[in-house]
């Protein structure tokens, strides 16, 4: 079956707000899979909604890899994959995929290997590794859920990989879940030449044992937040917190959430990060298509548009499009 909520989604129609403002759009997904299915025609259907968006960066997700051939080749097959589907995009005319980030187990004996691989592949695209480290094992029923092994931020072939990346010009990008983040602040302060970036502010998880605690994780979340800023080294992305795993359970509703509910329910959270890291080390982010579970692709960016609106110009244009071309060198 399918997976196709656009009707769903069709309830909410919000009039765009600042349509010129240029996006780069730093972290989406595609996946050819049934279950999930996000290709090139439904990612430029959203992208093409309303909002300017000029650019994209695709995050690894497990989509198309090699069905045969040496274990640790086989996530080069999604770089080929998203590489063809960057020059389609292209030759439209339109937004198009200016950057990837791939899959390596940064453990592995051959990750040179892997990642000339990835960048033979990528057409000139290759910026850099996502390698998860999201866990959870208090039996909260994910959406998604992290399949990392225990403690691998600390796993020393782990960190040797880590540092590889930044020998090589190749930026490290992590999700993870709350409960982490002072293992991860670890990993940052022992590999401080590579640049790391944090996606979806470190999953504050919203459901199972944790739906009851959402202030005090937001307590705890400010400190870590706050203490990660502290190393010059982290990026923060701003963005795939609607997931179902965050808790809103917005998903579940006859209706999505307009983009003030969203503004009301999570401004806070971008607010503080922006605080912490200031918009020169802060990029929105869709996370599409997973939010796309929750919210629509307009009503999102309006949403983000309302945060950055009481921001200066210079920080807005940080927030929308500066960073991520910096940090992904777009």
């Amino acid at each position: 079956m399918v997976f196709n909520n656009s009707d769903w989604l069709a309830q909410v129609q919000e009039d765009i707000i600042d349509p010129d403002r240029e996006i780069v759009d730093p972290h989406h997904h595609l996946w050819p899979q049934a279950d999930m299915h996000y290709h090139v025609p439904e990612f430029l259907a959203d992208l093409t909604s309303g909002h300017n968006v000029v650019q994209t960066v695709f995050m690894e997700c497990g989509a198309a890899y090699r069905e045969d051939g040496p274990d640790y080749l086989k996530p080069v097959g999604e770089t080929e994959f998203v590489a063809a589907a960057a020059a389609e995009m292209k030759a439209k005319g339109g937004p198009y995929i200016a950057g990837i980030v791939g899959h390596a187990d940064l453990r592995g004996p051959h990750l040179e290997d892997v990642l000339d691989a990835h960048r033979d592949a990528a057409n000139g695209l290759f910026r850099g590794i996502r390698h998860a480290g999201s866990r959870d094992t208090s039996g909260a029923t994910l959406r998604i859920p992290g399949r990392a092994p225990e403690r691998l931020y600390a796993d020393e072939d782990f960190r040797r990989g880590v540092q590889l990346l930044g020998e090589h010009d190749l930026s490290y990008d992590t999700w993870h879940y709350h409960h982490q983040n002072r293992d991860y602040l670890d990993l940052v302060k022992a590999v401080p030449n590579t640049t790391m970036v944090l996606d979806h502010f470190g999953t504050p998880i919203g459901i199972g044992p944790y739906a009851d605690k959402r202030e005090e994780i937001f307590e705890q979340w400010q400190d870590d937040m706050a203490d990660l800023s502290h190393c010059p080294n982290v990026v923060a992305k701003l963005g795939g917190l609607a997931m179902p795993d965050n808790g809103w359970g917005w998903h579940e509703r006859e209706t999505p959430p307009t983009s003030d509910e969203f503004v009301l329910a999570q401004q806070r959270y971008y607010d503080h990060m922006i605080d912490c890291f200031g918009a020169a080390r802060c990029m929105f982010e869709s996370n599409f298509p997973v939010d796309r579970w929750s919210i629509s692709y307009p009503v999102l960016w309006n949403g983000l548009k309302k945060i950055a609106a009481k921001y200066s110009e210079v920080e807005q244009r940080a927030l929308f499009t500066e960073t991520a071309r910096r940090i992904y060198r777009l």
